[in-house]
């Protein structure tokens, strides 16, 4: 029996390396649980093997689970993404953002496309020095049937995107459009490139820094959270 139990406890544990990225799930009783947001997003369609992906339908259980856990003071969510799935993303955002306890986000190697409304969706955000942004408007690829509504649902989706990322960081709408549709910084494309500091001076990010300060400001708002009546 005790065999066919490590066997088991072997194959969980290839299980999450191969799912999660980790071989151990965050413990109940750690007060700072960690959220990695790593590579792309994957929503309804599933990204190629050979592709690093974050799943939704396995961070947003997480989430709920981290919230309803008494043990639990407060997230880090770590982000190096290069986007992906915008409405997989934007859901994951608005739920790191509706969450009663505090968050710290830290942008560690890119949060590009829809990386930026998961970076500014937590109570206060982070970026390493030589980390980078992308903002820019939402792509369309492939096959594009009746022209008319489908751009009406991008031009919507996009209006939601830029609400959440105004609504959660310090940037005004005017200013984050003109972001994303300036043409001289992307190759064939539109949208801006920041790095590091450049996020914090155009109000995207609050703050430039690495794991020392984000979890110095997360015990913080801890602190502070616990203060309240």
């Amino acid at each position: 029996m005790a065999d066919e139990e490590k066997v088991q406890q072997k194959e969980d544990k290839l299980e999450n390396i191969k799912e999660l990225g980790t071989s151990e799930l965050p413990k109940a009783d750690d007060k700072i649980q960690v959220v990695p947001i790593i590579g792309q997003i994957e929503g309804h369609n599933l990204s190629s093997p050979q592709t690093k992906s974050t799943k939704y339908e396995h961070i947003i259980p997480q989430l709920i689970s981290m919230e309803r856990d008494e043990q639990v003071d407060g997230l880090l969510i770590v982000l190096n993404t290069v986007g992906g799935d915008v409405e997989a993303g934007l859901a994951i955002s608005e739920m790191i953002s509706s969450l009663s306890k505090p968050t710290v986000s830290l942008v560690i190697g890119g949060g590009h496309s829809i990386g930026v409304p998961l970076a500014t969706s937590a109570d206060y955000s982070f970026i390493s020095p030589t980390a980078t942004m992308i903002v820019h408007p939402i792509r369309m690829t492939g096959l594009v049937i009746g022209v008319p509504q489908t751009f009406e649902y991008f031009n919507k989706m996009q209006k939601r995107i830029i609400e959440f990322v105004t609504r959660t960081s310090n940037i005004d709408e005017k200013h984050f459009r003109e972001l994303m549709l300036q043409s001289d910084e992307l190759l064939n494309d539109m949208g801006t490139i920041l790095i590091g500091k450049q996020a914090v001076d155009h109000g995207i990010i609050d703050e430039v820094g690495g794991i020392k300060e984000a979890l110095a400001k997360l015990y913080k708002l801890i602190e502070e959270n616990k203060s309240q009546p």
